[in-house]
């Protein structure tokens, strides 16, 4: 089951942390995976270490991996970036839109009559537009070729009111998944389905006593893993989905309501 065994997959923002678990999970099931990151360095890196794991883990056919260094809010950019993934790798049957926070800038959580409204546009341009130039730049082959599989890598945010500081955070996050539902229908009779992941509270952070008080507020006891995220990408990716769209899927220990 599962077998990603011939597929491309484009995972955005995979350099570090959660992404780079997707990247690690699709690749252990067969994908050729292209690692993006807006950091040149994070996406060689990452792309360099998975592709030594691969070659150690005595696979069936072992996938190809490269790295793909481009920021998702570059329209241009973005559309460049994939026809050198599908020239090398072959066209890209998997999108997984996960690069996300503030982009390449600084993530300050702030109450929004705090904010400065020069800092909303950095939530919008990665966490949106960042999905609607990646969805674009691919959705036209995967029509042609009748198969496809688009996920987006949201937020409990999105969903739920938090008092958090995160609200123009909360509101791209909202607006990628309303995206998806459309996306899904559109294509519905395409073989392409296109989901969303509402992630809750993650274990991204080197140091475990940043985020050890906020165990305790997670029904399962403890913080989400890449691992975790990698899981359900597989699934969402696989032929064992093909039913699966139109959904938003939380992941979050039970910690928010779906």
């Amino acid at each position: 089951m599962f077998d990603l065994t011939g597929k491309v997959a484009l995972v955005t923002g995979a350099g570090q942390g959660v992404g780079a678990g997707i990247a690690a999970a699709l690749a252990s099931q067969g994908a050729s995976v292209a690692v993006n990151d807006v950091v040149t360095e994070r996406a060689e890196l990452c792309a360099t270490e998975l592709a030594a794991k691969l070659a150690t883990s005595s696979p069936k056919v072992i996938p190809k991996v490269m790295a793909a260094p481009f920021d998702v809010t570059d329209r241009v950019a973005v559309e460049s970036a994939i026809f050198q993934v599908a020239s090398n790798l072959g066209p890209i049957d998997i999108l997984v839109n996960n690069a996300g926070n503030a982009g390449a800038n600084t993530f300050e959580p702030t109450r929004f009559s705090e904010l400065d409204p020069d800092h909303w546009q950095k939530f919008i341009d990665v966490n949106l537009y960042g999905v609607l130039n990646c969805t674009k730049a691919v959705i036209s082959s995967m029509q042609t070729r009748r198969w496809g599989r688009i996920i987006t890598i949201s937020s409990g945010a999105g969903q739920s009111g938090l008092d958090l500081g995160v609200s123009i955070y909360g509101a791209a996050k909202g607006g990628s998944i309303a995206f998806m539902r459309h996306i899904a229908i559109e294509n519905a009779k395409m073989g392409i389905t296109a989901n969303s992941l509402a992630l809750g509270l993650m274990n991204t952070i080197d140091d475990p006593t940043v985020t050890q008080h906020m165990e305790r507020v997670i029904p399962v006891g403890r913080l989400g893993s890449p691992e975790d995220i990698g899981a359900a990408c597989v699934w969402l990716a696989s032929e064992e989905a093909e039913w699966v769209t139109n959904q938003t899927i939380g992941i979050n220990g039970g910690s928010l309501p779906s």
